[in-house]
C-alpha cells in the first residue's frame, strides 16, 4: 500500500468511527485490535482527529483488517489493497510471488526454500495455501501485497492462462518482474527485458542472483534491506 493510500483510508475509519462511536466505544473498539488509547479526549477537538492519532503509527496490514471489519464496500478493488496471504501473514521478509504452471511446483519450491537465507519469503500458490483455505483468494492476497514477482518460464508457462494473469497484475502494480528462463523465451511485455538464464546453476547459485537483482534495483532494494535488518540476528544474544 502506498502512503497516500494508507493516509486516505486512516481518514476514512476515522470519519466512520466518529459517525458510529462516542468516545469510551472508540477506545473500546481500538483496543479490540491492540491500540492504545492513552491520549485524554478533553485534549481533542473532534473524535476523527481524536481516532486518527492513534492509527497513523499502525503497519499497513493493522489498517487493512480494521477497514474489513467496519465493512467498507470493495476495498480490496477500490483501493488495490488486501491483507496477505496466511503464509505471509506475520513475515518482515521481502515477499515475492513465484508464478509457475503446476507440473513444476517441485521447482519452484526448491528456488523458494533457497531463498528463504537471503530474507526472501516465495509464495508457491500450490504449496503455500492451506487446503482449508478459499485458493483463488489467496493467490490474489499475495498478488496484491508481493514485492515482486519471479515468473518460472518453464515449457508451457505461455500457454497458462492462470500464469499469464499473474504476470499481468504484476505488470499493472508496476512492481519488479526477474523472468527466469528454463524451456521457454518470456513472451509479451516482459519479453523486452533481459531473461534469469538458468544454464548449469543450482537452486542456490540462482536464489544468490535474483537477491543480487532485487537488492540493485531501485524499485526493491529499500524493501529488501529492511527485511534483512529486521531478521538480522543479534551478537549480544548466546548461540
Amino acid at each position: 500500500m502506498r502512503a497516500s493510500e494508507k493516509i486516505a483510508l486512516i481518514d476514512r475509519i476515522a470519519r466512520e468511527l466518529e459517525s458510529r462511536y462516542d468516545y469510551r466505544e472508540i477506545d473500546a473498539y481500538l483496543g479490540e485490535f491492540g491500540i492504545a488509547t492513552p491520549h485524554p479526549w478533553n485534549n481533542w477537538d473532534n473524535k476523527k482527529e481524536y481516532s486518527k492519532s492513534h492509527l497513523y503509527s499502525e503497519p499497513a496490514d493493522q489498517i487493512i483488517r480494521i477497514a474489513e471489519d467496519l465493512d467498507f464496500e470493495n476495498l480490496h478493488s477500490r483501493l488495490g489493497i488486501s491483507p496477505p496471504p496466511q503464509c505471509w501473514a506475520e513475515t518482515t521478509r521481502f515477499r515475492l510471488f513465484i508464478s509457475h504452471i503446476a507440473k513444476d511446483k517441485d521447482k519452484a519450491t526448491r528456488l523458494r526454500d533457497c531463498l528463504l537465507s537471503n530474507e526472501i519469503s516465495g509464495f508457491v500458490a500450490h504449496e503455500d495455501i492451506d487446503a482449508t483455505l478459499e485458493w483463488q483468494l489467496e493467490i490474489e492476497r499475495a498478488l496484491y501485497t508481493m514485492d515482486a514477482l519471479l515468473a518460472f518460464h518453464t515449457k508451457g508457462f505461455k500457454d497458462s492462462y492462470w500464469a499469464q494473469q499473474e504476470v499481468g497484475f504484476a505488470l499493472g502494480r508496476g512492481v519488479k518482474i526477474i523472468s527466469f528462463k528454463l524451456d521457454e523465451d518470456p513472451t509479451g511485455f516482459i519479453s523486452k527485458h533481459q531473461a534469469l538464464a538458468r544454464r548449469n546453476r543450482t537452486a542456490e547459485q540462482i536464489a544468490t542472483e535474483v537477491d543480487a537483482l532485487l537488492l540493485n534495483d531501485p524499485l526493491t532494494s529499500t524493501k529488501l534491506r529492511l527485511a534483512k535488518g529486521n531478521n538480522q540476528l543479534d551478537d549480544d544474544i548466546p548461540f
